[in-house]
């Protein structure tokens, strides 16, 4: 059923993504509408063992530790991925069935080599960022193998992972077949509008400049700095996604208005606002950021974990 526009022409407002059930909900309508005979036995078993994979509650495995690449970043790009798989479907860039489950089941997959081992104490999972992608192809590969998962299945789902690689070349994966590379360019556009387009993206990054740090990636000397040099992050990503992915963000609209009779692409409005606000906050409160990014309880956060870091 369609809901009245009055109160949802915000993206965050049509689902939770900090809630799991309502993005599983949410992508079984989308894609049923797609396919209507569509099995969700195999994906579901995936679905909750990644949500109990990144809560702690999987065996072998402690709970995320980090706060920037988390569960709600991971339910975020699967939901993302659902609109833009649906979206294209209207203007008939279509994948087969079987695609469609393994990108989704990739879209799980594709953040898992941040989560740490029982054993693994020292620090958080964000010291793996550089190596993140190669750890979370060896877990899905492990899983692929002990859940039925044919060769094939890991192959195709390696190189969809691999698009979310942000220094990866996409024109040289090997992609076997263009439906294969439509799903892989989907799922790195749908990992880089979800980072962007949420509602507490601004604030995440201060979280986002301590993974880079714990992860020995250069060039950012502080939270301002990160902050500052978004803006020209946002320009290169945003032709990253409508180059190199292939521009399939554009079919995102008619997700929008088949799904919720909403004329627009709640994506780019979001992602606008966003980048906006950092302007203003740069050009006239540089000197006092943290006090006005106020979503998600992020500075409260930072402060907690600064002063059990010191002891003060």
């Amino acid at each position: 059923m369609k809901k009245s526009t009055d109160s949802i022409e915000q993206l965050s407002n049509l689902v939770d993504t900090g809630d799991p059930k309502a993005v599983l909900r949410e992508v079984k309508i989308i894609v049923s509408s797609i396919y209507p005979e569509f099995n969700y036995l195999l994906f579901d078993r995936v679905f909750f063992d990644i949500v109990r994979l990144f809560k702690g509650e999987y065996e072998g495995f402690r709970k995320c530790t980090t706060e920037y690449h988390d569960l709600r970043h991971t339910m975020g790009t699967l939901l993302t991925l659902a609109r833009l798989l649906h979206g294209s479907f209207k203007n008939d860039v279509r994948i087969n069935e079987k695609y469609v489950f393994l990108g989704l089941v990739s879209a799980l997959m594709h953040d898992t080599g941040y989560i740490q081992s029982n054993d693994d104490r020292l620090g958080t999972g964000a010291k793996y960022m550089r190596e993140h992608v190669i750890r979370s192809l060896l877990y899905m590969e492990k899983y692929f193998s002990k859940n039925g998962f044919s060769l094939a299945d890991f192959n195709f789902c390696r190189k969809c992972i691999t698009t979310t690689e942000i220094n990866a070349n996409i024109n040289a994966i090997d992609f076997a077949a263009h439906e294969e590379e439509v799903a892989g360019k989907m799922l790195g556009t749908s990992d880089l509008l979800s980072q962007m387009a949420d509602r507490n993206y601004l604030e995440k990054l201060l979280f986002l400049y301590y993974e880079f740090r714990e992860g020995s990636i250069l060039g950012y000397e502080s939270e301002l700095d990160l902050l500052k040099k978004t803006l020209a992050l946002y320009t290169s990503t945003m032709e990253r996604i409508t180059v190199d992915m292939g521009n399939y963000n554009k079919y995102m609209a008619d997700h929008f208005r088949e799904r919720w009779n909403i004329d627009k692409d709640l994506y780019s409005t979001a992602i606008e606002k966003n980048i906006t606000y950092l302007k203003f906050i740069l050009e006239t409160h540089e000197k006092d950021y943290r006090s006005y990014l106020r979503r998600g309880n992020v500075v409260n956060t930072l402060y907690r974990e600064n002063e059990a870091r010191t002891g003060l």
